[in-house]
Parts: structure tokens; sequence; C-alpha cells
């Protein structure tokens, strides 16, 4: 089937997306796993209508709820990758399943993990890369390593298989994941070291290994992480967005907290309603 619109992201901002998108009845599927920054809030009592507040699950699964009423497909799938085809469709790939999408909207949160390991902020961009399809023609032949041990971080290895001489992955004391294409290191890794870029890195049990990149890709995919892939213009770690919520790619919108500034639900819950009004305008 192909959806008017693919959300990626069931907050408010993703939710409400859906809910504006779904009344112009249009197609929506919307995605998201992993849990959502505001299903940790105890108690929201700065939003408007509740006088007594709302935790933060409570109106989460409500939202959901609410879109599924109103008739938009919600799948609590991984995605792993999204790609845009020759007729300016979005192909998007799960853990389960592939779909496309007309337009899409990245409604993710800020989701970009940093691992607390010596040596990261110093080299990253110097043999420390987000970004399999990004980067990986740099290491051509080389050897590198995928930091992780999800589904994701497999995603990323299998990007980059075809070109390094030989992918690793370190899971950095995190169970080892299922496969048996690539060696799995699962000793907690202590530092990442070099000179002028990455060329190894010590585990906690002063054991070393050689590489030439390390290639994080920690939990889920989050909207960064999409956007260097599909060419979206990133301001830091946020999307950047016009007033409509467009981004540089054509049929692509974000809202939520992956634009960045105030990290509120009203401001999710306000370009969330923008994204899906705008997606709707680009199709017509």
């Amino acid at each position: 089937m192909l959806y008017d619109v693919i959300i990626i992201g069931a907050g408010p901002a993703g939710i409400s997306a859906a809910l504006y998108a779904k009344r112009a009845n249009r197609s929506v599927l919307v995605l998201y796993s992993g849990e959502s920054q505001l299903e940790k809030a105890h108690l929201i009592d700065n939003y408007y209508g509740f006088d007594g507040g709302i935790s933060g699950s409570d109106l989460y699964n409500t939202g959901i709820a609410q879109a599924k009423t109103l008739g938009a497909e919600v799948k609590n799938e991984e995605v792993l990758h999204i790609t845009m085809n020759a007729d300016i469709n979005y192909e998007v790939k799960t853990a389960e399943n592939e779909y496309v999408g007309k337009t899409l909207i990245l409604a993710t949160g800020n989701k970009k993990l940093k691992p607390n390991i010596k040596g990261v902020d110093e080299f990253d961009a110097k043999g420390i890369s987000y970004c399999a399809i990004c980067d990986g023609f740099f290491y051509r032949g080389k050897t590198v390593a995928v930091l992780g041990n999800g589904d994701y971080a497999l995603s990323e290895a299998a990007d980059l298989e075809n070109v390094a001489q030989k992918v690793y992955i370190l899971t950095n004391g995190a169970p080892a994941p299922e496969t048996d294409k690539y060696e799995v290191i699962t000793t907690p890794v202590s530092e990442i070291k070099g000179e002028l870029k990455v060329n190894g890195v010590v585990f906690d049990d002063a054991s070393e290994l050689e590489l030439d990149g390390v290639f994080v890709a920690l939990g889920v995919a989050g909207g960064a992480d999409f956007a260097k892939k599909l060419g979206i213009a990133l301001d830091g770690d946020s999307i950047k967005v016009n007033a409509d919520m467009s981004t540089n790619v054509p049929g692509v919108f974000s809202c939520g907290n992956i634009t960045g500034g105030l990290l509120q639900v009203c401001k999710a819950v306000y370009e969330g309603a923008e994204a899906g009004l705008s997606a709707v305008k680009y199709l017509k």
C-alpha cells in the first residue's frame, strides 16, 4: 500500500500530525519504537486542560488511542532505513516490514545517544561517525567497528560490510546480538584512541583492537540519523525546518523535539498540527 503520510514517532508531535492529516481524509501510518520521553514524565501540570495534571504515560497512550480511533494505523516497529525512490516517494524499512509513503514526517524526538567513553568527543568526525551510509565510503578496504547491539547497529553494519574490509560489533558490555556475520566483542570499551584520527579502541581488560573508524549506533535510530541519510539539513543535532515544518528535502517535514527550541508538549502539538497540514497541502 502507498500511504499518503508516514510519520515516524508517536509522541505529541507525531500524533498531532496524524490527527490533522487523517482528518483531511489522508491515509496515515505512524511508526514508533522505544520509550518516549513523554512516558518518563511523572506529572505534567503545565499543559492546557488538565487542572490536576496528568502523567506523561497517560497522555502518551491517550494520544495513540485517539489516532487509532480516527483511523490512523499506528504500529510499534523499529525503523531501520528510510530512502527516497525514483518516484520521490519514501521507502521505510522496519525490523518487520517495508512501507512506502508519498510524504514523510519525522517526529522522533532527539534520540541521539553518545557513549560515555573517553575519546568520543575528541575524535568526533575524525574516525567517529554516526551514519554508515554517509561516511562508509571513506572506509573502503579498512577495518571498522559498530558500537551498539540492537537491530539498528546490525543495520549499520550491513551498510558497511560491502565497503569495509572488516566490520566488528562492539557491544560495550551489553549482550551480544544474534548474528554470525560479524565478529562481536562484548567487553566494555574504556577508550577510543588515536592521534590525528581514530586508530583503535582500548577495552576494560586492557586489550586493544586496531581500527580505522567507529560507527556509533546505540539504541534505535533517531531523527538526526535519518536526516543525515536523506540529506536533510541539520543545525547540530536538530533538523532545520521552515515555518510550515518543511525541510530542504521535498515531501519531508519534521516537528517536535527533533527541531530544537522549547522542549514542551505545547510546542510539539503545535508543530505536529502544522506538519500534518503542510503534508496535506504538499499532496494537493
